[in-house]
């Protein structure tokens, strides 16, 4: 992670420092120009293996539990012409906007700017829709960010390459 002032690589945990009310992520020698926010936490003391936590807050884990996290390189998007694609599903099934609002546990309004292009559906209500009509509105992209991650030529502007920092 780099320093959004400097542009140096932070070594350690960043400072989220306010400067002229923008919260930034600093190194600490940069996070003197401005009123830190918070400061990088001191890892904390583990038990010992074989001890039981005396938290009373915390619940044993259960066996055999797995959690699954979506890959942060994934990004959705709608098609292009999903209004279009939505309105002519729904006719079909013979649904009116209403009908179709209340199954998705929606307002009529809401269906209405859909179809007519003024309001862009969320992930969530896209989904519903999809899954309601039996149609694909949501097609999966891959960002462009580990072509700029690998070229190490290229960096973000920072605030420093941009404008003079006085010295208390």
């Amino acid at each position: 992670m780099n320093c959004e002032i400097c542009g140096s690589e932070i070594k350690g945990e960043p400072y989220k420092t306010k400067i002229d009310n923008s919260v930034m992520v600093t190194c600490k020698e940069c996070s003197r120009y401005g009123k830190v926010q918070s400061k990088p936490q001191p890892p904390k003391k583990r038990a010992p293996k074989g001890k039981p936590n005396n938290n009373f807050n915390s619940r044993p884990a259960k066996k055999n539990q797995t959690y699954t996290r979506k890959p942060r390189d994934e990004e959705y998007e709608l098609v292009e012409d999903y209004a279009k694609i939505i309105r002519q599903k729904r006719e079909i099934k013979g649904l009116t906007q209403k009908q179709l609002g209340e199954k998705l546990y929606e307002r009529e309004s809401v269906i209405h700017k859909i179809e007519n292009g003024k309001m862009v559906p969320d992930e969530k209500i896209a989904r519903k829709i999809e899954k309601l009509l039996n149609i694909e509105i949501i097609e999966k992209t891959d960002s462009d960010e580990r072509e700029f991650q690998d070229a190490r030529q290229f960096r973000e502007a920072t605030i420093g390459d941009i404008a003079r920092i006085k010295r208390k």
